[in-house]
C-alpha cells in the first residue's frame, strides 16, 4: 500500500468504463450458461447430500484412465456451494459485461472454469481430483490475466502460476504417495484401506497436503498470490474464486486428512490451529492498512479461510483428547462459516465490481460520497460487510458464536495442550473479529459516506439491473443464513457426519441449527431470528420515542452550525481510509513496518518558506518481503547462471549431452 500526500493538484484517476459491448448476445449466452452450470451444481450437491450414489466411471471420456465420480455428502456440500455462488455470478455477468469490455475469451471461460471446481468436488479417485484441480487451476489463470496488456497484471498471473503450481506439485506427491501405500486409486478404496498407510507416510501426507491445499485456501505463508490476483481479475471472477475456488482447499483438507486419514494424531490439530490463527490475523491487520477496495477483500478471504481452518484443528485437536461432542460443535461451526463467508464475500466482490464499473475507482482515499448515486450498492455492501464483521445480524455471527463455544468449552483437565491451545484460539479469534470490524468500517465508512473525494466518485451511477439482481441474491443467501440458519442444518449434519473423529464416529446430530441452536454438552444457547427482532422492536422505540420528543419540544430559534470558522465543511476535512487507519498502523507497527518518507519542497526566494509537502507511506506485505523476495532473488541469480551457461556454442551442448549420458550409464550401473 502506497499512500502520498501532496499540496498540489491530485493526479488523473481512472475513468469509468461505460459502453455498450462489441457482441452483447455473447455476454448474455455466456451467462445463462454460467447460471445453467450453477443450477446443474446446486442439484447435483443436493443429491449427494440426500442420497447416496455408487460410485460411475465414464472411461471413454479420458483416455487410458477414464473420470471417476461419486457423489457423497461432503462432496454434495461443496458442490452446492459452488453453485450457489455461480448463481448470482451468472446473473451478475450480463450488466457488468455490458459495463466493461470482457472479451469473448474471458465469457466463455468462466462457466469453464465453474465445470473444473465442480469436477474437483465431485470426484471419486485421485486420478479424476488431480486432473480436474488442474484445469480449474488453468482456467482461473486464464481469468486473471484477461486484461494482460498492463504489467501489472502480467506480474500477478506469474505470481498466482507460480505459487498455485507450486502448491499442484505438493498435492501430486502427497496423493501419489497416499495412493501407492493404500494400493487404490478411489476414495473409497483409499479409505478401506488407509490402515496400510504408515505413521511417517501419513504425516508426511499431511505435511503436503497442508502446503498444497494451504496455498489454494490463502493460508500463511502462501497467501501472497490473492492480493496480488484479485485485484486484478474482473470483480465476477474474483467472486468465484474468492467465494468458491478457495474453499475447495479447505475441502481437499477436509477430504484428505479428516476424512481418508483420520482421525491424526494431536499435533495435526496443533499445526492447523497455528496456520488457521495466524492467517486469520495477519489477514485481517493487512486488510486494516489496505486502501485498494478488492485488496481489503482479499486479505479478508485469508482471515475467514484462517479461521475455518482453525475450527478444522480445534475440531481435531478436541476429538483426539476425547471431547468429541464440543468437537462436532467446532466441524459445525467450520462448515457453516464456509457457507457464510461463500454468501458474503460473493456479495463483497459483486458490489466492488459495481463501485469499480460506475466510477472507475479501487481506491478508498478517492471514493466517498457513494450512498447518494449508488444507493443500492451502497446497501448491499453494507450488508456484505456486516457478514464480515461477525457482529449480531451478520452472515457470520452465527458461525464464529459456535467457534467460540467449542473453544471455551474444551474440557482441559489433565491436557496441557489442549489448556494452553484453546484460551490462544480463543484470543485470534477475538482480535481477528475486532480488527475485521475495522476494516469494514473503513470500507463501507470511508468509500460509501461522508463526501465525495474525486472527480470520478462525484460522476458515479448505479449498476445495471442485472448486477443489482445478482446481489440482491447473495443479499438474500446472507440474509438466511444470518437469521434462520436451521435451513442448512441437515445438509450440515449429513456433511458432517462424513468426517470421523475418533474410533467411533461423533454423531453431530446433536448440534440442533432450529430457531434456537442448541449444543451438546454445552449450556449456552442462541436464538438469531429472536435476536434480530429485539434489535428491530428496540430500533422503533428509540425511533418512535425521539419522534415523540421532537413533537413535545418547545420551539428554539434556527441558527447555523459553528464550524470553526469555516461555511461548509469539505472533502479535505474528512478522514480517508490512509487516517483512518494511522493509528492502528501504529499500535502494530513491528508487525507491518511501514516505510515511510517526507519530502519538502521550499519557495526558490527563501529556505525558510515551505511551497509543497510530500508524504508518503508505503506498506508491503511482510512475509512477501522476507520470504519472497529473497527466493525470487535467488532464482533471478540462477537464472542468470544459466544463462551464462548457454553461450550457443553447438560444441558445448554437445559436451554437456556427453556428460548427462555418462552421469546416467554410471547411476545406471
Amino acid at each position: 500500500m502506497t499512500t502520498a500526500l501532496t499540496a498540489g493538484p491530485a493526479a488523473p484517476a481512472q475513468a469509468p468504463v461505460s459502453a455498450t459491448p462489441r457482441w452483447p448476445w455473447l455476454a448474455r449466452a455466456a451467462s445463462a450458461l454460467t447460471v445453467a452450470v450453477g443450477v446443474l451444481g446446486v442439484i447435483a450437491g443436493v443429491a449427494g447430500l440426500v442420497h447416496r450414489f455408487a460410485p460411475v466411471r465414464v472411461g471413454w471420456l479420458i483416455p487410458l484412465i477414464g473420470l471417476r465420480l461419486h457423489l457423497d455428502p461432503l462432496g454434495g456440500l461443496f458442490l452446492a456451494l459452488i453453485g450457489a455462488v455461480t448463481v448470482p455470478v451468472g446473473v451478475y455477468l450480463v450488466g457488468y459485461a455490458r459495463r466493461e469490455h470482457l472479451p469473448p475469451l474471458t465469457l466463455w471461460v468462466i462457466p469453464a472454469f465453474v465445470a473444473a471446481m465442480l469436477l474437483v468436488a465431485a470426484a471419486g479417485s485421485v486420478t479424476t481430483f488431480l486432473l480436474g484441480w488442474e484445469l480449474m487451476a488453468l482456467a482461473s489463470l486464464v481469468l486473471v490475466l484477461t486484461d494482460h496488456r498492463r504489467d501489472v497484471v502480467r506480474a500477478a498471473g506469474v505470481f498466482y502460476a507460480i505459487v498455485t503450481q507450486l502448491g499442484f506439485v505438493a498435492i501430486l506427491l502427497a496423493l501419489m504417495l497416499l495412493s501407492s501405500s493404500a494400493g487404490a486409486d478411489s476414495f473409497a478404496g483409499l479409505a478401506a484401506h488407509a490402515g496400510r498407510v504408515s505413521p511417517a507416510m501419513r504425516a508426511t501426507v499431511f505435511v503436503l497436503t497442508v502446503i498444497g491445499f494451504g496455498s489454494k485456501a490463502g493460508l500463511l505463508p502462501l497467501h501472497a498470490w490473492l492480493p496480488r490476483a484479485h485485484p486484478e481479475a474482473p470483480s465476477p471472477v474474483s467472486a468465484l474464486m474468492s467465494a468458491a475456488m478457495v474453499n475447495l482447499g479447505v475441502y481437499g483438507l477436509v477430504r484428505v486428512d479428516l476424512q481418508l486419514l483420520g482421525p491424526g494424531p494431536r499435533w495435526w490439530g496443533v499445526v492447523l490451529l497455528i496456520v488457521g490463527g495466524l492467517s486469520a490475523v495477519y489477514g485481517v491487520l493487512q486488510a486494516t492498512v489496505a486502501t485498494d477496495l478488492k485488496r481489503l477483500l482479499a486479505y479478508s478471504t485469508t482471515e475467514n479461510l484462517g479461521l475455518i481452518v482453525l475450527a478444522l484443528g480445534a475440531a481435531e485437536l478436541l476429538a483426539a483428547s476425547g471431547a468429541r461432542s464440543v468437537a462436532t460443535v467446532a466441524i459445525a461451526a467450520a462448515l457453516l462459516h464456509l457457507l457464510a463467508h461463500a454468501a458474503f464475500k460473493t456479495l463483497a466482490f459483486l458490489a466492488a465490481g459495481s463501485v469499480l464499473a460506475g466510477t472507475g475507482l479501487r481506491d478508498l482515499d478517492r471514493m466517498g460520497g457513494l450512498a447518494r448515486p449508488m444507493p443500492v450498492t451502497t446497501v448491499l455492501f453494507g450488508v456484505a460487510a456486516l457478514g464480515a464483521c461477525g457482529l449480531p445480524l451478520g452472515a457470520g455471527f452465527v458461525s464464529e458464536w459456535l467457534l467460540v463455544q467449542a473453544l471455551i468449552h474444551a474440557p482441559r483437565h489433565h491436557d496441557a495442550t489442549v489448556a494452553l491451545a484453546m484460551p490462544l484460539a480463543v484470543g485470534a479469534v477475538a482480535l481477528s473479529t475486532g480488527l475485521a470490524v475495522t476494516a469494514m468500517v473503513k470500507a463501507f465508512g470511508v468509500g460509501f459516506l461522508a463526501r465525495p473525494r474525486s472527480p470520478e466518485a462525484e460522476r458515479a451511477r448505479e449498476a445495471e439491473p442485472s448486477m443489482l439482481a445478482g446481489m440482491g441474491l447473495a443479499a438474500a443467501a446472507c440474509a438466511v443464513l444470518a437469521l434462520t440458519p436451521s435451513l442448512v442444518g441437515g445438509a450440515l449434519r449429513r456433511a458432517a457426519a462424513a468426517i470421523p473423529l475418533g474410533p467411533v464416529a461423533a454423531s453431530p446430530a446433536h448440534v440442533r441449527l432450529d430457531a434456537r441452536i442448541r449444543l451438546p454438552g454445552v449450556a449456552g444457547s442462541i436464538a438469531p431470528g429472536w435476536l434480530a427482532v429485539s434489535l428491530l422492536a428496540a430500533t422503533a422505540c428509540a425511533i418512535g420515542l425521539s419522534g415523540w420528543g421532537r413533537r413535545h419540544r418547545p420551539p428554539r430559534a434556527a441558527v447555523p452550525l459553528w464550524a470553526c470558522g469555516a461555511d461548509e465543511l469539505s472533502p479535505r476535512m474528512q478522514y480517508t481510509a490512509t487516517a483512518f487507519a494511522e493509528p492502528l498502523q501504529r499500535v502494530f507497527d513491528d508487525v507491518l513496518r511501514p516505510d515511510t518518507d517526507i519530502e519538502i519542497t521550499h519557495h526558490a526566494e527563501s529556505r525558510y518558506l515551505v511551497q509543497k509537502v510530500h508524504f508518503r507511506a508505503e506498506i508491503v506485505d511482510g512475509i512477501e518481503r522476507r520470504l519472497y523476495q529473497p527466493i525470487e532473488g535467488a532464482v533471478r541469480a540462477w537464472a542468470g547462471w544459466v544463462r551464462r551457461a548457454h553461450s550457443g556454442n553447438v560444441h558445448l551442448y554437445l559436451g554437456y549431452g556427453a556428460i548427462g549420458l555418462l552421469v546416467v550409464l554410471v547411476l545406471a550401473r
